[in-house]
C-alpha cells in the first residue's frame, strides 16, 4: 500500500468519525448537519483516491476517478454552506452565491460523470503506484473553469468571510474561528498541492494527509464549545511531533545510516540494535513529551497560571474580611485588577425581597441592572445547573435549536452583559452570582480559567456568609441592649409612676386650692380688665387639673402594663381585655386609622388566664396589626384602603378558640418559619420594632397558659393569628 493510500484511508476514516460525532453532538443543529455533509464530501474524496491508488486497471482507475470528483465538485460549496450558517450571513447576495455555488457544482458534477474525457483528458501512470488525471491531454478550458472558480475564488471569498467575522467576534467564538482558520489553511493547502500532477508537474501529493487533519481540528472547535486557547492546541500539536518523529524515526535512520557498522558489530542480529533504540524511545517519550508538553504551555500560558494562582490565595484570604461591603469590593477589584476583565458585579439575595440585587460593580461606564427577581429565567437556569454560564455556547445553542430556555438566556445574559456568570453558592444554599465582562485580551475564558472561578465563587460565598452573619450579630446585640434598656425602664416604672403621681397631686391640689381662693374672692369692685384675667387664670387653672387627672391614668395604665403580673390566674371577659388592652395602646398607635372589629357576642365564654400578661399579648397583636396596616397603606397606595382589625371569638371543646386577623401587608412565605424566632422583626419603619413582640406573645400563650397559637398570612391580603386559651370553670 503507498502513501497515497495510506492518507486516502486516513482522510476518510477521519471525516466519518468526526462528521458522525458532530452530528451526534447537535442532531437539531444546521450547524453541525452542514459541516456532516461537508465530511460526507471528504469521504467520497477520500474512497475514490484510495481505489484510484490501489488498483492498476485504467478502467477501474477512471471510474472510481469520477467518483473522487463527485467529492471535489461539492467540497467548496459544502464547505461555504457550514460557514454561511455558522458566521451568520444574512445578506441576500450571500445567499444568492451558495445557490449559485450549488447550481455549478451540479453542473460540473454531470459533465464528469457523463462526458468525463472531454473534461479531464487521459489518465497516465505516475511515480510507478496508480493512474493519475492527464488535463494536458486535453486542456479543456470547462475543468480548469471549475477548479479555479470553486477552489480559488469561492475559497478566498470564504477565507475572507472568516478574517471579517472574526475582527467583529468575542471571546469563545472568535477563538473557534481561529480554529477554522487555522484547519482550512492546511485543509485547502492539501488539494493545492495536489493539483500539479494534474498538469504534468509531478511532486508527491504527500498534502493529501493535510486533509486528514482538517476534520480533526474544525471538529474539536465545534463539538466542545469550551475551547482550550488554540496556541496551546498547536504548541501541543507540534510538539507530539517532533517527539514523536524522533522516537519513531531516530531508529530507521540508526538502521540506514550504520547498517554496515552494525553488522561488523553484531553480525546477523545488527537489527536488534535499532529495535531495542525503538524500545527504549517508545518507553521514555510519553515522559519527554509530558515534561516538553508541561514546559511550553508554562511559557505561553505564564500569564495565565499567575493570575490564576492569585485568585486562589485571594480565595484563601476572603474569609477574614468581616464588613459585607468591603468583601465586596475587594473581590470585584482583585477579579478587575488581576484578570482583566472590561466588567464585574456582584448580587447576592434578598430575603425580604426575594430578589437577586446588585451590591457592587466595576465599570463606571456601564449601567449595571439594579436587580433580577428570583422567577427569572437566568436566576432558575443557575440555581439548577449550579455550573458557569457561558454567553457564546448560550447564543450558539438559541442558533442551533431555536430553544425558548436559551432564547430567554440569551436575552438576560446580553441585558447583564455578561461573558460568564459564575453562580455563588454555599452547600445547598444559593447566594448569587458574579458576572464576568469579556476580558481586555480577547481571549477566551478557559476550562483552568471557569474551575479558577469556581472555587473564588465558593470561598466567596463562605466569606460573604461570614460577613453577614458577623452583622447580624452585631445588630442583634444592638437589639438585645436595646430590649434590656427597656427591660431596665420597665422595672424603674413603679418608682417612677410613684414619683410622678407624687408631683401630680401636688399639681392637682395646688390648682385645687388656687381655684378655691379664686371662687371665694370678691371680684365686685375689680375692673374688667382684671375680672377677665382672673376668668382665664381659673380656666388654665381648670385645664390643668383636668390633665393632671388624665396624666395619672397614664400612669396608672403604664404600671399595670409593666408589672410582671404575678398576681395569679383569674376569670377574664374577653371585652374587659380588650377594653384594657385599648387603653395602654392608644399611647403608641393611632387608633383612628383603622377599625376593630368585635366579632363576637357578650355570651362568649370567660378565659382563665393571667390579665396583665394577656393585656401585653394582645398590645403586641394590635401592635403589630397597625404596623402591617400602615406598611400596605404606604406601599401599596390602594384607592379606598382602610385598616382593619377583627377579632373573633369561638368556644372549642374546652378551649376559647380566639382568631385576630387584619388586613395589612401580610408576611412573606421566606419569613413564615421565622416569626416566633427572638429579635426577628418585619417592621421597616423607623420606628422598628425590636422583634421581640410575637417571642413574647408564644412564651405567654403556650408556656404560661399551656395554649397554642397559629397564623396564616398572605403578603399583601393580611395576617391571621389563631390562638386557644383554656375556658373559665
Amino acid at each position: 500500500m503507498n502513501l497515497l493510500a495510506i492518507s486516502s484511508i486516513l482522510v476518510f476514516i477521519s471525516n466519518l468519525i468526526i462528521g458522525f460525532l458532530v452530528l451526534w453532538k447537535g442532531k437539531n443543529s444546521k450547524i453541525n448537519t452542514s459541516w456532516f455533509i461537508l465530511c460526507s464530501t471528504l469521504c467520497i474524496w477520500g474512497i475514490g483516491v484510495f481505489k484510484v491508488a490501489t488498483t492498476t486497471s485504467k478502467q477501474d482507475a477512471y471510474f472510481w476517478w469520477q467518483i473522487a470528483n463527485i467529492g471535489v465538485m461539492f467540497i467548496p460549496v459544502t464547505y461555504y454552506n457550514f460557514i454561511y450558517l455558522f458566521c451568520d450571513l444574512k445578506k441576500r447576495y450571500q445567499k444568492y452565491i451558495l445557490i449559485s455555488a450549488y447550481t455549478l457544482s451540479f453542473i460540473f458534477t454531470i459533465c464528469c460523470i457523463f462526458f468525463p474525457k472531454a473534461i479531464w483528458g487521459e489518465l497516465r501512470w505516475v511515480f510507478g503506484q496508480y493512474y493519475w488525471l492527464d488535463w494536458q491531454s486535453n486542456k479543456s478550458p470547462l475543468y480548469l473553469f471549475s477548479y479555479v472558480l470553486l477552489y480559488w475564488v469561492l475559497l478566498l471569498y470564504v477565507f475572507l468571510i472568516l478574517i471579517q467575522t472574526y475582527k467583529s467576534s468575542k471571546s469563545l467564538a472568535r477563538n473557534q474561528l481561529r480554529y477554522f482558520i487555522v484547519a482550512s489553511a492546511i485543509a485547502w493547502l492539501g488539494p493545492t498541492l495536489i493539483w500539479p500532477v494534474f498538469f504534468r508537474i509531478d511532486i508527491y501529493p504527500y498534502s493529501n494527509f493535510l486533509i486528514a487533519v482538517q476534520p480533526i481540528i474544525i471538529g474539536y472547535a465545534i463539538a466542545k464549545y469550551r475551547l482550550m486557547d488554540i496556541r496551546v492546541a498547536i504548541t501541543r500539536t507540534g510538539v507530539f511531533i517532533a517527539i514523536y518523529t524522533v522516537i519513531l524515526g531516530l531508529p530507521f535512520a540508526v538502521a540506514g545510516l550504520l547498517k554496515n557498522y552494525l553488522i561488523g558489530l553484531f553480525g546477523q542480529n545488527w537489527w536488534m540494535a535499532p529495535l531495542v533504540l525503538m524500545a527504549l524511545l517508545a518507553t521514555v517519550g510519553p515522559f519527554i513529551y509530558i515534561y516538553v508538553e508541561r514546559k511550553a504551555e508554562d511559557r505561553l500560558l505564564a500569564e495565565q497560571r499567575r493570575y490564576q494562582n492569585t485568585l486562589k490565595q485571594a480565595s484563601a484570604g476572603m474569609t477574614r474580611i468581616r464588613n459585607l461591603r468591603k468583601l465586596l469590593n475587594v473581590i470585584t477589584h482583585i477579579v478587575t485588577k488581576t484578570v482583566k476583565i472590561s466588567y464585574v458585579a456582584i448580587y447576592l439575595h434578598n430575603e425580604e425581597t426575594d430578589e437577586y440585587v446588585l451590591q457592587v460593580s466595576r465599570d463606571k461606564g456601564r449601567m449595571s441592572i439594579p436587580k433580577l427577581t428570583s422567577d427569572n429565567y437566568l436566576i432558575k437556569w443557575i440555581m439548577l445547573k449550579r455550573e458557569p454560564l457561558i454567553y457564546e455556547e448560550v447564543k450558539r445553542q438559541m442558533q442551533d435549536s431555536g430553544d425558548h430556555a436559551y432564547i430567554q438566556l440569551e436575552e438576560n445574559m446580553r441585558i447583564l452583559t455578561a461573558s460568564v456568570i459564575i453562580p455563588s453558592s454555599l452547600e445547598d444554599r444559593f447566594m448569587g452570582f458574579i458576572v464576568l465582562g469579556d476580558k481586555l485580551s480577547g481571549q477566551i475564558y478557559t476550562s483552568d480559567d471557569l474551575s479558577v472561578f469556581q472555587v473564588l465563587a465558593s470561598q466567596a460565598a463562605l466569606a460573604i456568609e461570614n460577613a453577614q452573619f458577623y452583622e447580624e450579630a452585631k445588630e442583634m446585640q444592638q437589639q438585645i441592649a436595646q430590649a434590656e434598656k427597656m427591660a431596665t425602664v420597665g422595672t424603674m416604672a413603679d418608682g417612677l409612676s410613684h414619683q410622678i403621681n407624687n408631683r401630680f397631686h401636688a399639681l392637682s391640689l395646688i390648682a385645687g386650692d388656687t381655684i378655691d381662693t379664686i371662687k371665694f374672692t370678691d371680684t365686685a369692685n375689680c375692673t374688667p380688665e382684671v375680672k377677665e384675667m382672673i376668668t382665664q387664670v381659673n380656666h388654665a387653672l381648670e385645664r390643668i387639673q383636668a390633665n393632671v387627672m388624665q396624666g395619672g391614668e397614664v400612669v396608672k395604665g403604664m404600671l399595670k402594663y409593666s408589672r410582671k403580673g404575678e398576681e395569679g390566674m383569674e376569670d377574664i371577659d374577653l371585652n374587659i381585655l380588650l377594653d384594657n388592652t385599648l387603653e395602654m395602646v392608644q399611647f403608641k398607635v393611632k387608633v383612628s386609622e383603622f377599625d376593630l372589629i368585635r366579632n363576637f357576642d357578650h355570651s362568649t365564654p370567660k378565659v382563665k388566664g393571667n390579665l396583665t400578661q394577656l393585656e401585653e399579648a394582645f398590645f403586641n397583636f394590635i401592635d403589630n396589626a397597625y404596623d402591617a396596616i400602615v406598611e400596605r397603606r404606604t406601599t401599596l397606595k390602594e384607592e379606598g384602603y382602610r385598616g382593619r382589625i377583627t377579632i373573633s371569638a369561638k368556644p372549642k371543646n374546652d378551649k376559647l378558640e380566639i382568631v385576630v386577623e387584619d388586613n395589612g401587608m401580610g408576611i412573606k412565605d421566606d419569613n413564615t418559619k421565622k416569626v416566633f424566632a427572638p429579635f426577628f422583626t418585619t417592621k421597616i419603619s423607623a420606628r422598628k420594632g425590636t422583634g421581640l413582640g410575637l417571642y413574647v406573645i408564644n412564651k405567654i400563650i403556650t408556656d404560661a397558659h399551656q395554649g397554642k397559637i397559629n397564623f396564616e398570612s398572605k403578603h399583601g391580603v393580611g395576617t391571621r393569628f389563631i390562638l386557644e386559651l383554656p375556658i373559665a370553670d
